[in-house]
């Protein structure tokens, strides 16, 4: 089916003249369109939170279109067409100000969110636009990882929101996401600070210098954690430092896939696009079944250990048609301080995936790990 998700698109395919029957219109503002539906066929057609003149709703719903009515008094859209981007949700946010941050749709949002009750909320209304909000996402999501009728080498890096800006794993995190953009690899992460961010500041200097990367890391250094009050307005001095280029954004393109379920930490701005969840579990889920290229785990602490095992459970049943790697940065770490890899390595034996764990401290070895698994993948694709 055709989905339509501005007026600009609307308009283009009613001036080709291409029928509107089984169409699905997404969250437009049609007042001014009366006649062009009146004289439509609209058998099939649905109208998700599209906004309609009394004439053009009565016709619409007597010719067999589905309506799906607007929520009023949301400070976000349920029905929305596309993708976050970090200029949408700190609009308003002035980093001279770090206080302004409560003024951004990102902040009204959680803030509403958080009024409902959060989880908790006994409003079936609310509940039901977050699940239609977070089933608009998951759309725009697919839509963008089908690249140019292509899907996207999409590699995902997991690690630790604590994770400080100025420590060598945060410099390690984004040395390596640099890297992996720069050899074609799309990279997603949960959205947020620590390894997170430093994940999209790598995407974000893939055509960028090493001394140039070195200064941005010197910048950020001086507000090391999320909970700094300067935190967010350091990454937009960097942005504003070293911006994106029209011709950059093929090559340092990201997604963070955050939620407002850990609302208290704001999505870090170096993705390109965001995907922003209420539900949590969506979130998790979803992050590790588009990583189809592989999943790198840097130190991290609780989430990160979920995310390892889900994954494991993915790769053990094969449910999502891939099974990928599953690469652990720090042996130390995954050994002793966090001994989640013997465990895993024992779960895996006698199993495919067994094959695609590592371990190691190696750069190299996880860039090569990564190409390899990449050629097999197009190797299976031409066998088909």
């Amino acid at each position: 089916m055709i989905e339509l998700e501005s007026l600009a698109a609307f308009e283009q395919h009613l001036a080709r003249g291409a029928s509107l029957a089984n169409v699905i219109l997404q969250g437009l503002d049609l007042t001014g369109h009366t006649r062009a539906l009146l004289g439509a066929d609209l058998m099939g057609t649905a109208f998700l939170g599209c906004q309609l003149e009394k004439e053009a709703l009565e016709a619409v719903l007597a010719r067999g279109a589905m309506v799906f009515p607007p929520f009023s008094g949301l400070p976000y859209s349920p029905y929305r067409g596309s993708l976050y981007t970090p200029e949408e949700l700190y609009a308003g946010f002035d980093p001279a100000r770090p206080e302004s941050y409560a003024d951004t749709p990102d902040a009204r949002i959680y803030a509403h969110w958080s009024a409902q009750g959060g989880v908790h909320t006994p409003s079936l209304l609310h509940t039901l636009a977050q699940r239609l909000h977070d089933h608009s996402i998951t759309d725009a999501m697919e839509e963008l990882l089908a690249h140019q009728g292509r899907p996207r080498k999409v590699v995902a890096i997991m690690g630790g929101h604590s994770m400080r800006r100025g420590q060598p794993d945060y410099r390690s995190v984004a040395e390596l996401a640099r890297e992996l953009a720069r050899l074609g690899f799309f990279l997603v992460s949960g959205g947020g600070p620590g390894a997170m961010e430093a994940t999209h500041l790598g995407a974000w200097f893939a055509r960028r210098s090493e001394a140039e990367l070195g200064a941005a890391l010197e910048v950020l250094a001086r507000a090391p954690s999320y909970k700094d009050r300067d935190w967010l307005s350091r990454a937009f001095e960097v942005r504003a430092a070293w911006p994106l280029k029209d011709e950059d954004v093929p090559f340092c393109a990201s997604m963070g896939i955050p939620t407002w379920h850990y609302g208290h930490e704001p999505p870090n701005p170096f993705a390109t696009h965001i995907a922003k969840y209420f539900a949590n579990s969506v979130r998790e889920e979803g992050l590790l079944t588009i990583a189809k290229g592989g999943v790198i785990y840097s130190p991290g602490s609780a989430g990160t250990i979920q995310e390892v095992f889900q994954d494991a459970c993915q790769n053990h049943y094969n449910t999502v048609g891939v099974v990928s790697p599953m690469i652990f940065l720090g042996q130390e770490f995954w050994t002793r301080t966090r001994p989640v890899y013997p465990l895993l390595e024992q779960l895996a034996r006698g199993q495919e995936y067994a094959r695609y764990l590592l371990l190691t401290d190696s750069r190299e070895h996880i860039l090569q790990a990564l190409v390899d698994f990449d050629r097999e993948l197009e190797a299976r694709e031409r066998a088909r």
